[in-house]
């Protein structure tokens, strides 16, 4: 089996030796990048399965990093930070991340979210993912609204127009289109699609995946119908 590809991205070689010494040791490919500029222009050349990204780096931030990257890739992106407010996550997210890592980080941590977002990548491009997850037994084309899920190749349309979501995206809308009526809270939609414990701070993570998701999906983005929020309670599909 091919080994699953992690891109570090990190202006400290110290903690770039860390997380390549932690994942490689977990069978994980390993290719290191000191700065943003050079993360990109791995992007260009090959095909990762995750992206773990520094925010605070000379030249091209974090942030601006995965903005770019984002134009061509839908891997998922993990940032790791000692920026812990509130308001860097919130901006992480925005700018195309799938998940947040405050350093110091726990080893464990690391290992079990960068597996989990491996897994759901590797799920949605439809690799072999025997590794991490039985395939599904249900696939097939799921109509909803001007929308169609592919379930057997991982896409989805907008009156026939491929959207370019993220693995998590993708994950948060087949879970709530094939769950139609019930409204997840942000801790059990955290919990299913993570597939980690809820912690403090993750609502922010849930809130910001949809209102990505919305941006794509939706005619009006500002007034949603596919995906409603039932405040005080959730979300759903109905």
């Amino acid at each position: 089996m091919k080994k699953s590809t992690i891109l570090v991205v990190d202006d400290n070689p110290e903690i770039r030796e860390i997380i390549h010494v932690l994942l490689e040791g977990e069978g994980f490919q390993i290719t290191e990048a000191a700065d943003g500029q050079t993360a990109l222009n791995y992007m260009r050349d090959g095909d990762f399965d995750l992206i773990i990204l520094d925010i605070m780096m000379p030249g091209l931030n974090g942030y601006q990093t995965c903005l770019e990257l984002r134009k061509n890739s839908n891997a998922p992106v993990l940032f790791l930070s000692a920026r812990t407010k509130d308001s860097d996550k919130t901006l992480g997210f925005s700018s195309g991340g799938d998940d947040y890592l405050a350093k110091p980080f726990s080893y464990n941590e690391l290992i079990g979210r960068s597996k989990a977002l491996i897994r759901r990548y590797q799920v949605y491009k439809g690799k072999d993912a025997s590794e991490y997850l039985p395939p599904s037994k249900n696939t097939g084309i799921i109509s909803y609204h001007h929308l169609k899920i592919d379930e057997g190749k991982k896409e989805v349309y907008a009156n026939d127009t491929l959207l370019e979501l993220t693995g998590t995206e993708y994950a948060v809308l087949l879970l709530l289109i094939k769950n139609r009526r019930q409204i997840f809270s942000a801790i059990r939609l955290y919990e299913a699609v993570w597939d980690e414990p809820y912690y403090y701070g993750a609502n922010n993570t849930v809130t910001v995946h949809i209102r990505n998701l919305r941006l794509k999906i939706e005619k009006d983005p500002k007034n949603p119908v596919l995906i409603k929020t039932i405040w005080g309670k959730g979300y759903c599909c109905d």
